[in-house]
C-alpha cells in the first residue's frame, strides 16, 4: 500500500494532509525517513509518525522444503496429501508456494507469506535461472540440446521459450537450466522433441540451493543471504 494511503485512512488525515506530514520528515519507514508519499509499503515494514507506530510489521516466513514425489503443489485437497502437510501446523494458514512442482515431481520448493518475493522469484519475465535433474525414457540428442538453446514453440499459450540450456549427463540423464518456470515446461519442452521425462528433481532456483543435508519431506527457514538474493535487482 503507498505510504500515503496508509495514514489517509486514519481519520485524522486527507490525503493531502498525509503527504504534507511525508514530506515534513515525520514518517519513518523501518526506522528510515521517507519523505515519498507515493512509496509501496508491504505489510512486513514498519511505520511510525514521530513516537507513534502506525504499522505494526507481520512476521515473514520464508522456507524451502524437499519436496518428495507423491504430494500435490497445493494448499489444501481433499484426495491426496499436500506439501503444507509438511510444514509446521502453525505456519500452514499463511503460506503459498512459489514456484509450483507436480506431483511426479521432486526438490526444491519455496513456501512464504511475502507475495512480492514470491513473484519475482517465479515472474517469467524476470528469467531467473531454475536448474532440474531430470531422466528420460529415450536417448538425448545433439538436436535436442541445440532445440532447447533456440527456445521451443508452445502452441497454446503462443510464444517461443526463452533458450535453455541441456547439458547431458549420461545417455538418458541431464541437467535443464530454464528461465521461466511455465507449466509442465521442462516436460513440455521434452515431448516437442520427441522426448518424455521420466523422473524430474529441481535443484535451485537463482541463487537457492537445495541443502544437501535436507532429507524429502524436510524443510527450514532461508537464510537472511537467499532471502537477500530475491529482493536485489
Amino acid at each position: 500500500m503507498r505510504l500515503d494511503r496508509i495514514l489517509s485512512n486514519r481519520p485524522r488525515f486527507s490525503r493531502r494532509t498525509a503527504s504534507q506530514v511525508i514530506a515534513d520528515g515525520k514518517v519513518t519507514v523501518d526506522g528510515k525517513v521517507c519523505r515519498d508519499p507515493r512509496i509501496d509499503v508491504s505489510r512486513f515494514m514498519s511505520v511510525s509518525l514521530e513516537n507513534e507506530l502506525l504499522q505494526q510489521p507481520d512476521t515473514a516466513h520464508y522456507l524451502m522444503l524437499n519436496k518428495p514425489v507423491g504430494y500435490l503443489s497445493a494448499t489444501k485437497d481433499h484426495n491426496h496429501r499436500t506439501v503444507l502437510d509438511l510444514i509446521a501446523p502453525a505456519l500452514r494458514f499463511d503460506l503459498h508456494i512459489g514456484g509450483r512442482l507436480d506431483r511426479a515431481s521432486s526438490g526444491l520448493l519455496i513456501l512464504t507469506n511475502d507475495g512480492v518475493w514470491s513473484r519475482r522469484l517465479t515472474e517469467p519475465k524476470v528469467k531467473i535461472p531454475k536448474v532440474y535433474r531430470v531422466t528420460t525414457a529415450l536417448p538425448i540428442t545433439d538436436d535436442s540440446i541445440a532445440r532447447f538453446a533456440e527456445g521451443i514453440w508452445f502452441a497454446y499459450e503462443g510464444l517461443t521459450t526463452s533458450p535453455a540450456s541441456l547439458l547431458r549427463l549420461s545417455c538418458d540423464e541431464a541437467l535443464v537450466t530454464i528461465y521461466e518456470g511455465r507449466y509442465h515446461q521442462v516436460k513440455r519442452m521434452f515431448h516437442a522433441v520427441g522426448n518424455r521425462v521420466l523422473t524430474l528433481h529441481r535443484q535451485s532456483m537463482g541463487d537457492i540451493r537445495l541443502d544437501g543435508m535436507l532429507e524429502p519431506g524436510q524443510s527450514r527457514k532461508l537464510t537472511s543471504d537467499e532471502i537477500a538474493c530475491n529482493h536485489s535487482g
